[in-house]
């Protein structure tokens, strides 16, 4: 077991646009990974297996609901501190910040946004102390970049609604206590649900045989003829903007996230430059290693900006979604291109399991795909500065 040597790179002094909770936040957060996640998540990775034992761990330092407001049993913290601990989460894992991340921003988020008092009062301070594990059920078999074109159906049966359907690739599923689940009603109109775990006709089959996220539990949503309580409809927002504001939410902490695994591979590599000697000296003594190091530290930088400017627009409520889709594609892109620079870096050791450049890389194949796939993100920002639709 190797320790955690990570040093954060800082070139353009980026601490100095945080300010002291920001910077506690995140130093609690690094040290939490350092000690509870990096000594352990190889070997989970590898039995492909996640690591429950950690999720009181994330709820204390405030990774489930971080901006949620204190009196539901959030952090009540900015959306910079949000973002930083996402980045140090991941900077662990992807997976891990998966886990975060979906119970953050796709269980908590809606609740607390589109819920009533007494579905806030229930749910978020069991979810936002980890007692609870949520999931979000919005991907179908059939329809992923096409959220709106989904199958799953609710009836009203006038004590209660009949749901019918399936989701996949749903982070969380396997064990997740609460499911927020986004189907159509009979005329076509789409709602947010609370799912129980025990309601009879609801399962979650794990998924299995997964390259990437192993350190994640994956699994389908399946509804067959499930009673849901008339209580448990999200009452205060419908139509295919509910689950997409979720996503929002949950792909800003990406655009962070995607951050913390690069710096990680970066760290490594440069670490390993100094100290691995071919033709008599350091590797990172040649021109062609700098030039990786030297455009990975630029890539890097240019994301903590951009990661920090969207913080700061977010925080002031004027961030766009199309802004938010900007940051998301950029950064898991320069994440998942360091990673494969650094994986070259180190030569037939890159791919080993003694370090974690190998399954960063393999978890950024599902970073760059979910939440909106990197050319979906791409025709996002189009329209954006076009303003003609290229998805008709």
């Amino acid at each position: 077991m190797k320790p955690d040597l990570f040093q954060a790179p800082d070139y353009y002094q980026i601490d100095d646009l945080l300010n002291e909770e920001h910077k506690l936040v995140r130093d609690a957060s690094r040290e939490w990974v350092k000690r509870d996640v990096s000594p352990i998540i190889e070997e989970y990775a590898q039995r492909a297996e996640f690591p429950t034992q950690i999720i009181g761990g994330l709820a204390e330092i405030g990774a489930f609901g971080p901006y949620i407001p204190e009196e539901y049993g959030g952090a009540g913290l900015d959306q910079i501190s949000y973002g930083l601990i996402m980045q140090e989460i991941e900077r662990g894992d992807s997976g891990v910040r998966s886990t975060a991340s979906v119970q953050s921003s796709l269980v908590m988020y809606p609740i607390w946004k589109y819920g009533n008092e007494a579905q806030r009062n229930k749910y978020l301070p069991k979810l936002a102390s980890g007692e609870w594990m949520g999931c979000f059920g919005l991907t179908e078999p059939n329809h992923g970049s096409n959220p709106g074109g989904m199958e799953t159906k609710f009836k009203d049966m006038g004590d209660h609604y009949l749901l019918n359907g399936a989701k996949m690739w749903i982070s969380n599923a396997p064990f997740a206590q609460v499911a927020v689940v986004w189907a159509k009603n009979e005329e076509g109109r789409i709602h947010g649900l609370i799912v129980e775990r025990g309601m009879e006709g609801f399962s979650t089959p794990e998924t299995h045989n997964k390259w990437s996220l192993r350190a994640s539990s994956t699994g389908e949503l399946i509804f067959d003829n499930v009673k849901v309580p008339k209580e448990n409809l999200l009452p205060n927002k419908s139509g295919l903007g509910a689950p997409l504001g979720c996503l929002d939410s949950a792909r800003y902490g990406i655009a962070w996230g995607a951050i913390g695994a690069a710096m990680d591979c970066y760290d490594t590599a440069l670490r390993y430059s100094k100290e691995r000697m071919q033709f008599g000296k350091p590797i990172g003594q040649f021109q062609l290693q700098q030039k990786k190091l030297a455009e990975m530290i630029t890539e890097i930088t240019k994301a903590q900006l951009l990661a920090w400017r969207l913080g700061v627009l977010r925080n002031e409520g004027k961030a766009t979604s199309a802004q938010i889709s900007m940051a998301k594609r950029n950064n898991v892109d320069m994440a998942i291109k360091i990673a494969r620079e650094a994986r070259q870096m180190l030569g037939g050791m890159g791919i080993s399991g003694e370090y974690s450049i190998m399954r960063h890389s393999m978890n950024l194949e599902s970073v760059i795909t979910y939440e909106g796939t990197h050319d979906i993100h791409l025709l996002i920002t189009g329209l954006d500065v076009t303003g003609l639709n290229a998805f008709k």
